[in-house]
């Protein structure tokens, strides 16, 4: 009885396995593993666990993590739920205008969030467009308030659901669905049972790299989030400050901080989509 000795890679006709795997590596560490290591490295062995925790265990910098991670949140579900209608209608439609608004949603990738800041500031601001109808018909008040956060932030992140699910809808194959139909299921009944199951993955996917982009943004909420403490000061903006202020201390602490709850949620949300992949294998 032969031993195969063990293989760090799986047998491919391909060359190029130890350069290109030399490459991701170094990339990755320069530009991913070296940084996130600096940054725990001056946390807990330059300024120490204890020191860390009293400078986030502050009213400010709690409130400031409540409302990045919570408005991220409610954002990430809002462009969850439409991003997946849209990249349905997009797929599954033909109407007039369609190529301009498939163009449309690639624009919060080409323009520099800062512009967008503005441009969401101007129409929501009191005496703004959006913002004027609004305050006189509602009552409600957009900018500098948390909802002018979530507005921001679903603007930033719906790119990312709609193109992730995109590709995986027009991979459907339409007569799945008419085959359920002629078995006599409802039409809410084939979208619960045939259609969602297949996009859960991808519609993951893509909710969780929009709760990741709207975790750290900055230049598009800092504009028409209004900066007050313990109100609409966001954690990024926080960070910032103290670096203004030469508290890389404190910032570094606030920094780990936010590390820690965006890592804890993303293996949540990739936990779910394993657990998702095996039921659907498991069908």
């Amino acid at each position: 009885m032969t031993l195969r000795p063990f293989a760090l890679r799986s047998p491919t006709p391909m060359p190029g396995w130890g350069l290109s795997f030399g490459v991701m590596m170094t990339t990755l560490s320069v530009i991913v593993l070296v940084p996130m290591a600096a940054l725990l490295w001056r946390g807990f062995i330059g300024f120490g666990p204890a020191e860390m925790w009293e400078v986030v265990n502050r009213p400010r910098v709690w409130s400031a993590l409540a409302l990045s991670f919570r408005a991220a949140l409610i954002a990430s579900v809002f462009n969850l739920v439409f991003g997946v209608a849209l990249a349905w209608v997009l797929v599954r439609y033909r109407f007039p205008g369609k190529r301009i608004i498939d163009a449309a949603v690639d624009l919060p990738f080409a323009l520099p969030t800062a512009v967008a800041g503005i441009a969401l500031t101007a129409i929501y601001a009191p005496n703004g467009f959006f913002g004027a109808a609004l305050d006189q018909a509602f009552g409600l008040k957009v900018a500098y308030t948390e909802l002018g956060i979530w507005i921001a932030l679903v603007f930033v992140g719906l790119p990312f659901v709609v193109r992730t699910v995109q590709p995986v809808i027009e991979e459907i194959d339409r007569e799945t669905e008419e085959a359920s139909a002629t078995l006599g299921a409802t039409r809410l009944r084939t979208l619960t049972h045939v259609v969602l199951p297949t996009l859960t993955p991808a519609a993951l996917t893509g909710f969780a790299l929009a709760l990741a982009r709207s975790v750290g943004e900055y230049g598009s909420v800092i504009f028409i989030a209004g900066n007050l403490p313990n109100v609409t000061e966001i954690a990024p903006l926080l960070i910032v400050i103290r670096l203004e202020e030469f508290d890389y201390d404190g910032a570094v602490a606030i920094a780990i901080a936010m590390l820690s709850i965006s890592f804890t949620m993303l293996l949540v949300i990739n936990l779910i989509q394993i657990m998702s992949r095996r039921r659907m294998g498991a069908v």
